[in-house]
């Protein structure tokens, strides 16, 4: 098991940046991907970005180009750069990990979210 706490949401103008931190601790060799959804208000959760053990990411057509997920050298935070900032990107953001392969050691680990809000 792992547990995640995400930060640096707030409020931004459209245009502007944001850079928001998942804090990775507990299990983290066991972690296959982790990954950054986001859910508005009324809507469904979206995932905008995967990274993996390996290092290679993925991202949602909406986020793509202008969205960033990293991860620093000892694995212990996973960042997700914001750039271009739109106002359909106002949503809560929440850090995943997962862990897959049918072993006792499974998981899908959730972070309590952080508020991005893009709005002039």
């Amino acid at each position: 098991q792992v547990h995640l706490v995400e930060s640096g949401g707030g409020l931004v103008q459209p245009g502007g940046s944001l850079r928001l931190s998942c804090a990775v601790s507990g299990s983290i060799f066991s972690i296959n991907a982790i990954n950054w959804y986001r859910q508005a208000t009324g809507k469904q959760r979206e995932l905008v970005a995967t990274i993996t053990t390996s290092g290679s990411t993925n991202y949602s057509d909406s986020v793509k180009d202008r969205f960033s997920i990293s991860r620093d050298n000892a694995k212990t935070t996973v960042y997700l750069q914001m750039n271009s900032l739109k106002p359909e990107d106002t949503a809560v953001y929440y850090c995943n990990a997962r862990s897959w392969g049918g072993t006792i050691a499974d998981f899908d680990s959730w972070g309590q979210g952080t508020q991005v809000i893009v709005s002039s």
